[in-house]
Formats: C-alpha cells, sequence, structure tokens
C-alpha cells in the first residue's frame, strides 16, 4: 500500500501521522486519509477537491501533475508526501 506522510507544518495544526492505506491514484489514497481523518481534508484540499494554493503533493519526489482530479497514479509501493508550503520575510 501508498505510504502517505505529512509534514511538521500540517502537523502542527492537526494530527496526522503516516500512513499506509490503498489507493491506485492520488485521489484515492487521500480520500482513504481523510476517511480515516475527515479534519484532515480542508487543509488538503479546497471545496472543489482540488489542492489548495498553499499545499504541494508529491509522489516519489515528483510533483503530482492533477491538482484538480489527483488523477495521478500510485503503486503500492510508492510514497506521497503532503507538504505545506512556507512564505513570509
Amino acid at each position: 500500500m501508498p505510504k502517505v506522510s505529512f509534514t511538521q507544518n500540517l502537523q502542527r495544526h492537526i494530527t496526522c501521522e503516516p500512513t499506509s492505506v490503498a489507493g491506485c491514484n492520488v485521489a484515492e489514497v487521500l480520500a482513504a486519509v481523510f476517511h480515516e481523518n475527515p479534519k484532515l481534508r480542508s487543509y488538503v484540499l479546497d471545496d472543489l477537491g482540488g489542492v489548495r494554493k498553499h499545499i504541494a503533493i508529491y509522489v516519489n519526489n515528483e510533483t503530482i501533475a492533477d491538482r484538480n482530479k489527483l488523477s495521478d497514479p500510485v503503486a503500492d509501493t510508492d510514497e506521497i508526501y503532503v507538504m505545506q508550503a512556507l512564505s513570509g520575510g
């Protein structure tokens, strides 16, 4: 099963430990994570189900191509990283 990890920045706002869940694409994997942790969804996705602008999602160190439908394929051995962008200065 793909492993999903979240940055410490997200973990400061909501508990989201690394987890392994089933899924064939990013949407299915995140749906499984959100099923277990519904509050996390609003931190990662907007009201239309797309990735929020301040969030980056990587599959095996490559950014996902489809930020709206999350259709990027995922294999059982893949690692998905969900990161919150930092800004300021």
